[in-house]
């Protein structure tokens, strides 16, 4: 289920001790100033959190899927977040099940990387 900006200001009401309106406009300003940062091309930078960038994208030929009729795709800029390196530990440190995973198989809760820990409980074969 996912948080939403509702949930963020119940949660900020409940555990600063704020009203209900109060801390509505604390996270309206931070949505609102980091909105208005990337808008203006700045990078944000949460340490322990992660940060955002606006990536610029050059136009190209694309492909419509249904008709494979060729479509000219304008270029663009877009919002790019980038995990910190504290964030991305606790995430695979918690217990929380991965989506889609099943919990009784840990092959399947496999995170596509091959690396040597994979590799270290599978008996070696012939």
């Amino acid at each position: 289920m996912p948080i939403t900006k509702s949930e963020l200001t119940l949660r900020l009401s409940e555990t600063q001790k704020l009203a209900k309106g109060k801390a509505e406009q604390v996270v309206n300003v931070m949505f609102d100033a980091m909105a208005g940062a990337l808008e203006r091309g700045e990078r944000i930078e949460i340490r322990g959190f992660g940060s955002f960038e606006v990536r610029s994208y050059k136009p190209y030929e694309g492909r419509n899927p249904r008709t494979g009729e060729t479509v000219h795709v304008k270029a663009k800029r877009l919002p790019f977040f980038k995990v910190g390196k504290e964030l991305r530990e606790n995430i695979n440190a918690s217990t929380a099940p991965l989506e889609g995973a099943d919990e009784n198989d840990p092959d399947e809760a496999d995170d596509g990387h091959e690396d040597e820990a994979d590799d270290a409980d599978v008996p070696a074969t012939d």
